[in-house]
């Protein structure tokens, strides 16, 4: 990274930034003074622009070929997550009064941040746009993107399409622009020349961001861990399990890349996930899968990010059923030396036994999420409220589904309440400064306006309370 981010922008590349930032205030001038009425309509239309099946299809098709990542039907149904993201802006206010309490005298306004750089990865080429750019108008803002170079096309067109929807709304196109010519460098310039950063990808662009000078939110790393106790139904979290590892050939950060589950219940969860479509690879095939996904020292190979179980196999030298959804590894143990513990990236998911009691198995998923994913999700099947409750109190993530598919329910799903998302948040524990889903809030400024109240102000005795002494408190009672 630091040889990439040395090298200076191109003449052209520093001409191409001066005027998309020029044309992007000059935008955001205009737009800040919308009022609700007007940017709803606005989401409305950038959102149906991508988010129709016709040209939904024909960005996933253009996203695959030119990345050479991802599934299709899957990324088909990440259609549905812009539909989320719009249902969500549409119900909250964004402009005026957004919230009012008139116990505590309290009025908020929603403002505006200005200009957002918003870094694309390559593996949401079209769903990171569409979702950043729902957001961003409906808070009044413009937005840069920068796209990863092994998908550049794909979010030029995306972005291409919400303009020419804001255009026939009569706004300005320049609210929603992406550079043609990326690289880090420009990605860093970006970062720098705005006022808000969204970044979506690897922890040395997230870095980067929090490095620009600029505030950031950026996300921590993966590792997506379902947790198994005694009660769960196996046959349930299995189908669980495939439907997020199976998820773009599991080329998310939420796609579950462990199962951890107590030794007496081990064999059935192998012989459920197998009936789910797994396939269960032998000692040595799971030794000729890590030579081709880590190198000796221990970092992912970008060769087998993303691709089907059978091209997974396939480059480990062995050859599996067309039927099978996943391969399956029996884990070899948690530590730095243990790679299968760790964020896998593609469709492959090991698998843990604990030993013990319930509460020996979640010090396991500590350690586990010690080595990697510290602050981002986990899931736990189970249907014991003690054990959920134990397991949240403990557990250093930022969320945790019960009895959901992971990549399917953490960044929202329409069976739940999370705020829905395409960026999240994992808190100190990830090197974040926020432990939510970003969503439309984390897109705006906010104006408190405070009016006098009734006096609030409570005693001595309640404040302190055993801790108070009054002749502590006499003038000159202590020498």
């Amino acid at each position: 990274m630091a040889s990439s981010a040395s090298k200076p922008l191109s003449a052209a590349q520093a001409e191409e930034l001066d005027d998309v930032f020029a044309r992007a205030r000059a935008a955001f001038a205009i737009i800040e003074t919308y009022d609700q009425e007007r940017v709803d309509r606005l989401i409305r239309a950038v959102a149906w622009a991508v988010a129709n099946r016709s040209a939904f299809h024909r960005l996933v098709e253009m996203g695959i070929e030119e990345s050479g990542l991802g599934d299709f039907g899957s990324r088909m149904n990440k259609r549905m997550k812009i539909r989320g993201v719009l249902r969500d802006a549409l119900r909250s206010p964004s402009v005026g009064i957004i919230e009012e309490d008139r116990e505590r005298g309290l009025v908020k306004y929603g403002k505006p941040v200005g200009v957002i750089g918003c870094v694309v990865p390559t593996t949401n080429p079209d769903l990171t746009p569409a979702g950043n750019a729902i957001y961003a108008i409906k808070a009044r803002n413009v937005v840069v993107f920068s796209p990863h170079p092994r998908s550049q096309h794909t979010t030029l067109e995306t972005v291409r399409l919400m303009r020419e929807a804001l255009v026939a709304e009569g706004a300005p196109a320049d609210i929603l622009q992406c550079i043609t010519l990326p690289s880090l460098t420009a990605s860093q310039e970006i970062m720098s020349r705005s006022d808000l950063v969204i970044a979506t990808g690897g922890q040395g662009l997230v870095r980067a961001a929090y490095s620009s000078g600029t505030p950031a939110y950026g996300v921590g790393a993966g590792n997506a861990t379902e947790f198994v106790d005694e009660t769960a139904d196996l046959q349930e979290t299995a189908r669980n399990c495939m439907l997020s590892k199976t998820s773009d050939f599991g080329s998310g950060c939420s796609a579950d890349g462990n199962v951890l589950v107590p030794s007496s219940r081990y064999q059935g969860m192998l012989d459920a996930l197998q009936s789910e479509g797994g396939y269960l690879a032998t000692t040595d095939q799971r030794d000729a899968l890590q030579r081709v996904m880590w190198d000796d020292e221990g970092h992912r190979l970008a060769d087998t990010v993303a691709v089907s179980p059978q091209a997974l196999a396939a480059a480990a030298g062995f050859s599996i059923p067309d039927d099978r959804r996943f391969i399956l590894v029996e884990g070899d143990g948690i530590g730095e030396d243990k790679q299968f513990c760790k964020e896998k990236l593609t469709t492959l998911m090991a698998v843990h036994q604990y030993e013990g009691s319930f509460e020996d198995g979640v010090e396991l998923a500590k350690r586990l999420y010690d080595i990697g994913g510290k602050g981002h999700s986990c899931g736990i099947a189970s249907t014991d409220d003690a054990h959920i409750d134990y397991f949240a109190r403990h557990m250093p993530v930022s969320r945790i589904m019960v009895r959901q598919p992971n990549s399917k329910a953490n960044a929202g799903s329409f069976t739940n309440g999370m705020p829905m998302t395409s960026s999240m948040g994992c808190g100190t524990w990830g090197g974040n400064i926020t432990s939510e889903n970003v969503a439309l809030r984390h897109y705006m400024n906010t104006t408190w306006v405070s009016r006098t109240i009734a006096e609030d102000r409570p005693t001595d005795e309640e404040l302190f309370g055993d801790f108070y002494d009054a002749t502590l408190e006499e003038t000159g009672s202590v020498r």
